[in-house]
């Protein structure tokens, strides 16, 4: 760093390099986008401004006319975005524009592939802001100051982006923020001013403050030497125009304003309430995850209005974690201008706007899944996971949570999630009382798992569940329509009422367990206090044994990755079944010499424990017995 005066010379984050170099290189077909971004960051300002000044009036210096100029320099081949919103004082300056203070940043970086197309689109979603300038600018100059502070606090910030920007303080500098673009050789087009308007008028319409620049049809100049300027855009609160007034590709830009993004959106909904409240809502579902998906403390979707006065764009009130993928704006008309996040936490008037809204996201989504089945699957392949975390956050919405689950199940062939709860339910067969499923590490190890036996045997449906957040969906989704869920590595199957009756099912159990009774005490003294039972099974087909856990203790999928995850878990005691009807329980039954007895039962639990996904505690005594074994057989 050198120091001169009031002017040092600082190096940029290693991060800012970074996304420099990527922004510069992927982005560039996007690069009218660089306007799109100076102009909204402009409008933040000003934002900030309105609602730092309910508060203290003085702020806004005897000049409450908010807007955004866009000046064109044609001699100086200069670009300038300049805005009298709230400004940057010195250190602000440093922080903003040499740091990226933004959470999610690593996994930003984690996220990109190298793939340029791709890497764009995450590059827009992360955010370029007054990056983007360098896009077409080989030097930016940033002349700004903060509101309430005196004219001698100006700060002029500039670069050429390869590494060190410099900091020096300006005098009688006017409150608020200017960046000058130095464009690049070949970047003529933007010093036409039709041209710019035309940019804004794609990207930047529905700011809400008046953007001005100088008349095209003249070059005359005002009684005070200054060019005449006009509005450009129309600086107008989208969502508080009358639905009949929008069309759908303002709908989209909007959008694409709002949530930084370079795609359309999936789909969206515009509902104003009357009544005993009184609020507007547009709400957008995105087309992509955004790279911050499972960063749960990311809040940027949802920016709160307070009479078309923007308030903050991170209330996480407005909208469950569950639904942090949805973008837009609510705007009420019922909370004070001076709101505090300390009001929204205990506010009713949020409370029923958030209720309010979910509700209509979630219609959103049925109606999608209704009458737009492949955008469903669209969304389901994005945002999937993330709603399966609803019903355990959103008891009073969960039955409508789980219309929206989509499973993968042994009714295809397909690991892909399409079935829908009340698909499976009208395959249920006669007397099927639960909705079965199993979880497990993968597609192919729960599509084969033995417990599926007896229920492909009698042609019973069971749900095939592999992603991380499957526990804890069923740890919450208790029951469908009057139907219970069960794990089938859990408790009885409770598959006798099925072609059957109960009493019956029961009475071949009990006849079942005192046919074999001598072999289930004999495995039984092997195993110890470490197997909790041994009994025959109700539910294998062709495998000879299984692992299986009480209804209601934690699965062993569970405790795998709850120990995978560092926890420290007491170890459970599995019940042990056996098929009596397999060759090599047959063989073990008929044992008589102990030794070979307690080898052919150990592998057996060994056997079962792999497939059930588990791993060995003892693997060299594993493939020792196995060995031996082996070696009976004859040459």
């Amino acid at each position: 760093m050198t120091v001169d005066a009031h002017k040092e010379t600082l190096g940029f984050q290693a991060e800012v390099k970074q996304l420099l170099n990527l922004m510069i290189h992927s982005l560039y077909s996007n690069k009218e986008i660089f306007l799109r971004e100076l102009v909204s960051n402009a409008s933040d300002a000003c934002d900030k401004l309105r609602f730092e000044a309910l508060a203290d009036d003085a702020l806004y210096e005897g000049d409450r006319e908010l807007n955004i100029r866009v000046d064109l320099d044609p001699g100086a081949r200069t670009v300038t975005v300049s805005d009298n919103g709230i400004g940057m004082s010195r250190q602000e300056a440093m922080d903003n524009l040499g740091t990226i203070a933004k959470s999610g940043t690593r996994q930003f970086f984690e996220s990109l592939t190298g793939d340029q197309a791709r890497d764009a689109h995450l590059i827009g979603q992360f955010g370029v802001g007054f990056y983007s300038s360098f896009i077409v600018a080989d030097r930016v100059t940033v002349e700004t100051r903060r509101a309430g502070l005196g004219p001698e606090h100006g700060v002029r910030w500039e670069s050429d982006g390869t590494g060190e920007y410099s900091l020096e303080t300006v005098e009688r500098a006017a409150r608020g923020t200017s960046v000058t673009l130095h464009l690049r050789e070949g970047e003529d087009e933007l010093l036409d001013g039709w041209r710019l308007r035309g940019i804004l008028g794609k990207y930047s319409d529905h700011i809400t403050l008046p953007i001005l620049m100088a008349k095209e049809s003249s070059g005359e100049e005002g009684e005070e030497g200054a060019a005449e300027t006009e509005q450009v855009n129309r600086a107008t609160a989208l969502w508080a125009l009358p639905k009949a007034d929008i069309g759908e590709e303002e709908y989209k830009t909007f959008y694409k304003h709002v949530a930084h993004d370079f795609e359309d959106p999936l789909a969206w909904t515009h509902n104003r309430v009357e009544g005993r409240l009184e609020y507007t809502s547009l709400l957008y579902l995105p087309s992509r995850p955004p790279f911050d998906l499972w960063d749960r403390d990311a809040r940027h979707g949802v920016k709160l209005y307070v009479q078309r006065v923007f308030i903050m764009d991170d209330a996480e009130q407005l909208m469950p974690r569950y639904l942090r993928f949805v973008r837009g704006v609510i705007d009420s008309n019922d909370l004070p201008l001076n709101v505090s996040r300390e009001i929204l936490q205990s506010s009713k008037v949020i409370d029923s706007i958030r209720a309010g809204s979910v509700k209509k996201v979630l219609g959103l989504l049925e109606d999608l899944a209704e009458k737009q089945p492949e955008d469903y699957s669209r969304f389901w392949t994005a945002f999937g996971q993330v709603l399966k975390e609803g019903p355990g956050e959103d008891f009073a919405n969960r039955e409508a949570i789980a219309r929206l689950l989509r499973f993968a199940s042994t009714h295809t062939d397909s690991p892909e999630q399409t079935v829908a709860l009340a698909d499976y339910l009208g395959r249920m067969k006669e007397g099927q009382e639960h909705i079965y499923y199993i979880i497990a590490d993968s597609f192919a190890a729960a599509r084969n798992s033995p417990h599926l036996e007896r229920l492909r045997e009698k042609g019973v449906e069971a749900l095939l569940l592999t992603d991380r957040v499957d526990e804890w969906l069923m740890g919450h989704l208790m029951e469908f329509e009057g139907k219970s869920f069960r794990s089938v590595t859990q408790g009885e199957l409770g598959l006798e009422t099925i072609d059957g009756g109960e009493e019956q099912g029961e009475e071949g159990k009990k006849a079942d367990q005192e046919a074999h009774k001598a072999l289930l005490e004999r495995v039984q003294k092997v195993f110890g206090e470490s197997v909790r039972e041994v009994r025959v099974s109700g539910r294998l087909a062709t495998s000879p044994a299984c692992l299986v856990r009480g209804a209601d203790e934690m699965s062993a999928h569970l405790e795998r990755m709850l120990r995978a995850a560092g926890q420290e878990v007491p170890k459970a005691k599995p019940i042990l079944e056996l098929n009596p009807a397999h060759s090599l329980v047959a063989r073990l039954e008929g044992t008589t010499d102990e030794a070979r007895f307690e080898d052919l039962a150990r592998l057996l639990f060994d056997q079962a424990q792999l497939a059930d996904g588990g791993q060995l505690e003892d693997p060299a005594s594993f493939v020792q017995r196995l060995n031996r074994l082996l070696l009976e057989l004859p040459s």
